[in-house]
């Protein structure tokens, strides 16, 4: 293991100006801790109903492509551990919960996962973002060597440097892609603290009404059918 070109790296993944370049230090750090394979996933639940899935591969682009194919993020352990749990754990000490993921494991080690290091990255908005990175080896015992306390602390720092730089990119496309304001996000912080159309108005020398339409305008931008749901939206992707 070369931790000390992994501590290198770790700062240059949250500064990563392209998605290619983050996978190839992606790529890099995954070496560097002796590990075969990489994969970081982060999950994002709009609401009850809509869940997005982000993805950085370093690994066999097969394991990419029977992953979305075979929709294994349904049944994934090492994504469920994620939801619940912050510590990095080995795969094999995590017991899986139905046949559906016992078939993951299977799979995932016909693609050097063999053994596997799942390292949560918290989220500050809880359930609603999980992200989480899988460090995977053919070899069955890769993870069970005396530096493992090392490789632990180091794969929990890139999972979290992982997480934020897809949670850069989110909130960077979404800016860009229903094309906010930065009027937008005052009525959004306004929102937050609680105000009503009122107290915004006055704060702004504007009418109530004037406020409540440009909520509506702001509302068709995100996709929210109310003011609250906007703001939960814009908390979501890290715009407050």
């Amino acid at each position: 293991m070369n931790d000390i070109r992994v501590f290198q790296l770790l700062p240059q993944i949250s500064e990563a100006g392209s998605t290619g370049e983050v996978i190839t230090l992606f790529r890099e750090a995954v070496e560097g801790l002796g590990a075969d394979a990489g994969v970081f996933l982060s999950c994002l639940r709009d609401d009850a109903t809509r869940t997005s899935l982000r993805s950085l591969w370093a690994c066999d682009p097969s394991w990419a492509a029977d992953y979305a194919s075979q929709r294994r993020f349904e049944h994934d352990p090492w994504l469920r551990y994620a939801t619940n749990d912050a510590e990095p754990i080995r795969s094999s000490d995590l017991a899986c919960s139905s046949t559906e993921e016992n078939a993951f494991i299977h799979a995932a080690a016909e693609h050097s996962f063999t053994s596997a290091l799942v390292a949560p990255a918290p989220s500050p908005v809880g359930l609603s973002r999980v992200g989480v990175l899988c460090l995977g080896s053919a070899d069955s015992g890769r993870f069970d060597a005396e530096n493992y306390p090392q490789v632990r602390v180091l794969a929990r720092a890139l999972a979290m440097e992982l997480h934020h730089w897809i949670e850069k990119s989110m909130r960077e496309e979404l800016l860009q892609g229903v094309h906010l304001t930065e009027a937008d996000l005052n009525l959004l912080r306004h929102e937050a603290a609680g105000h009503s159309s009122k107290v915004i108005g006055a704060a702004m020398n504007l009418e109530a009404k004037t406020i409540d339409c440009r909520f509506q305008r702001l509302n068709a931008k995100l996709g929210a059918p109310d003011r609250r749901s906007a703001v939960r939206i814009a908390r979501l992707y890290g715009l407050l």
